[in-house]
């Protein structure tokens, strides 16, 4: 006897426990299923952002940043501290035990919320009336009948070709958050959002690290001179990137009782070069994940890349279902994938849901921090948009020089007519709790002038926004 439900949501990462939580707000009946595991056995519901992706690296940063603050940075303030020490199996369950409080805290929500939760791996069976059959395969085999469907299956690591992730020696994001021991030489293919936090992370506990990226340029997504501010600091560090490579053949070889991997590449100035590292992390980004899905089942329509097409409203060329997150179109970000399940819940109750493309913030969680909202002054010439442009250094910041940390600057692009913000960037402590005022600024479509105008507490980070601002009509008041 099949179970009935208003809405089945298959996944249970941001989008899909997002979206059955807001579901059930709006009085509907829902079922979510998820097959994440943990260690024990048991639901680790969050998608890859809580058990691989988001939630533990940013766990790992934390605790490499305070090594890295406690070997390099307490000595300025009259902190004497010996022998620092690491343990990473310490750190290592810090982070594991972060990721189980979320996963709970994800299970209290479905029971507080009255959502039906089923662990297992769900698929589609077939099309019936007023809605679909949906088999949930896990320790007891489920069927679901459902009236909408939400898939929200996320996404997957992409890897090399004929270099397969055995997460030993070659490493995706998920066997990266899993090293037992620090590196002595960490090699990273990619220069993307994982690859840097993760290099970071090693590189503050002692590895070598070496980033190849195949990209002429570092960052091309960021603002140019955002990028370029980012990159000093980070050769300031250690941490030793690349651009312009090519890799070549990729393999593992016994070195006693070690395995270590080698890399052939040319670099930019066409040198054939061979890398030898103990571990390699392959950062090239992520694949729309609909394995096991059995779309053939009812003719969900898949597009060249493997995502679930959809049109503005997240409606695939299916009635009734809808697809959301890292398995569709747009940014592969946890917050995107929030935003339209909040939005799909919303439009399955007949209301009118709202994501904007346009204020979708950007986050690199490395030190600095860089963040991001709207357009970069490449793009804007790209398009022969009229701009002007304000920035202000940390430097110049008194909060920054108190924490001592004053890299980076914030970035103000506005319309030359108008006035309206464009887009804001940030390279610089705290860049990701800052970028939130430039987002709500933006959705509202005020002006830098808007910003100028409004009081910052002093000392803090924000005043830097204010005068960044303050910049765009060349009145710093600061610098």
């Amino acid at each position: 006897m099949s179970k009935q439900f208003d809405v089945i949501v298959i996944g249970a990462g941001p989008g899909g426990y997002i979206a059955a939580i807001r579901a059930a707000q709006l009085g509907f009946q829902v079922a979510c299923i998820d097959e994440w595991t943990n260690a024990a056995g048991g639901a680790a519901p969050g998608g890859t952002c809580t058990n691989v992706g988001c939630i533990p690296s940013k766990a790992l940063l934390q605790s490499s940043e305070h090594f890295d603050h406690a070997n390099h940075h307490f000595a300025e303030h009259g902190i004497s501290t010996g022998n620092v020490k690491m343990d990473v199996a310490k750190m290592i369950a810090r982070k594991d035990n972060v990721v189980k409080q979320n996963n709970d805290g994800i299970l209290y929500l479905f029971k507080k919320n009255k959502v039906s939760f089923f662990h297992g791996r769900g698929s589609f069976v077939k099309a019936v009336e007023g809605g679909y059959e949906i088999k949930v395969a896990g320790k007891a085999e489920e069927t679901l009948v459902g009236k909408q469907v939400i898939v929200a299956t996320g996404s997957n690591a992409r890897a090399l070709p004929n270099v397969p992730f055995d997460e030993v020696n070659v490493l995706s994001n998920d066997g990266a958050l899993r090293v037992g021991a620090v590196p002595k030489k960490l090699a990273v293919i990619g220069s993307g959002v994982i690859g840097l936090e993760m290099g970071s992370v090693w590189r503050r506990l002692g590895s070598e690290v070496t980033i190849l990226e195949g990209l002429p340029t570092f960052l091309g997504a960021v603002d140019e001179q955002i990028a370029k501010e980012a990159k000093k600091a980070f050769d300031k560090q250690g941490l030793k990137i690349e651009l312009g490579v090519k890799v070549g053949e990729i393999k593992t070889v016994k070195k006693g009782r070690n395995t270590e991997v080698s890399i052939a590449y040319t670099n930019a100035k066409g040198e054939e070069v061979k890398l030898d590292a103990d571990k390699l992390i392959v950062s090239i980004g992520r694949v729309p994940n609909t394995n096991g899905l059995n779309v053939e089942a009812v003719g969900l329509q898949l597009d060249e890349r493997g995502a679930i097409v959809v049109d503005g409203d997240c409606k695939t060329n299916l009635p009734g279902v809808w697809a959301v997150g890292d398995v569709v179109r747009g940014p592969m970000l946890a917050h995107k994938a929030e935003e339209e399940g909040v939005a799909v819940a919303e439009r399955i109750a007949g209301q009118h849901g709202h994501v904007n493309f346009n204020t979708i913030p950007w986050v690199i969680y490395t030190s600095p921090e860089i963040a991001w909202v709207g357009r970069t002054e490449q793009q804007l010439k790209a398009d022969g948009v009229k701009y002007k442009a304000g920035s202000f250094p940390f430097l110049a910041n008194g909060r920054a020089r108190a924490l001592g940390d004053t890299t980076g600057l914030v970035k103000f692009l506005a319309d030359a007519q108008t006035d309206e913000i464009l887009g804001v960037h940030i390279v610089g402590p705290m860049a990701s709790e800052l970028i939130a005022e430039a987002v709500v600024a933006m959705e509202f479509r005020a002006s830098a002038e808007d910003i100028a105008r409004i009081c910052h507490a002093h000392p803090s980070l924000s005043e830097a926004t204010k005068e960044a601002a303050l910049a765009v009509d060349k009145r710093t008041l600061n610098f």
